[in-house]
């Protein structure tokens, strides 16, 4: 099976989605990961006008994009967000998606509510029951200090016991957050992913700086030789961050998109 290749449309943070979908597809690019995430990226949110998130799938469609995933972070330990959370479950079915991700607390508010592991298991098996409904894979980012590598989702996910609920490795956030080598730390749960977020890292482990795909330190060779070496066709979805003052241009976020394309064109994938 060919892997899907997509851009999560977050790389176009602080640009609208018609701008995200015009580079993305004009880079080559033919699957868009869209971004719902309160309070950062609300490219599509369940809150919008239905003709509103009716116009965004004439785009896709019109562009050629297939939405096949969104990343809908909240706080999954958190009660109060549940209800949250299952609506950006409803709007990802709505938008045709298979995968959901999120982290397991916050990605950009402030958590509201912590648990440990066995508390953290519980709250994502209530989830089950719709995911299953709506044929819907939640894959649970390595984010933030409690659950930064893969190690620490590998725990979660196992608690879980769901074949609907995976890991999506994200390259450098486990640097950022886990300061682990990724290639080690994803040889230890790469039976449980199912997703990845393939992002670089420059600077030092704690500074906020990811470029495009190529244009670190990451070891992609590596990382994609553990994949190939467990038979692992998970999905990659390309996320660039920059740096806390931003791309600068949307030219230049078009720019970083455009030389992903190159990166994997390098690195022997098709789009």
């Amino acid at each position: 099976m060919k892997r899907i290749i997509a851009i999560n449309s977050n790389t176009y943070h602080g640009f609208s989605i018609e701008e995200a979908i015009a580079g993305i597809a004009d880079a080559g690019f033919h699957y868009i990961e869209l971004t719902c995430t309160k309070g950062w990226t609300e490219h599509v949110y369940p809150d919008q006008p239905m003709r509103r998130l009716l116009r965004v799938q004439d785009m896709l469609s019109d562009a050629g994009l297939i939405p096949f995933s969104m990343s809908g972070h909240t706080n999954l330990t958190d009660p109060e967000r549940t209800r949250d959370f299952l609506d950006n479950i409803r709007l990802a079915d709505f938008f045709g998606c298979r995968y959901i991700v999120s982290s397991i607390g916050e990605a950009h508010l402030k958590d509201q509510h912590k648990a440990d592991a066995d508390e953290t298991a519980r709250c994502i098996e209530q989830l089950v029951p719709e995911l299953k409904a709506r044929d819907m894979t939640l894959v649970l980012e390595t984010h933030g200090k409690d659950h930064g590598t893969g190690a620490a989702l590998l725990d979660i996910v196992s608690r879980v016991g769901s074949d609907r609920v995976k890991i999506n490795y994200d390259t450098a956030n486990v640097i950022f957050y886990g300061h682990v080598d990724p290639v080690a730390d994803l040889k230890e749960c790469v039976q449980e992913v199912a997703y990845l977020h393939i992002k670089d890292k420059a600077g030092p482990e704690d500074v906020w700086d990811f470029p495009a795909p190529g244009k670190g330190y990451v070891n992609f060779s590596g990382i994609f030789d553990v994949l190939r070496q467990a038979g692992n066709e998970s999905p990659f979805s390309v996320e660039i961050e920059f740096t806390p003052e931003g791309p600068g241009s949307l030219e230049h976020v078009h720019q970083a998109v455009r030389d992903s394309a190159d990166f994997f064109d390098r690195h022997g994938f098709s789009l």
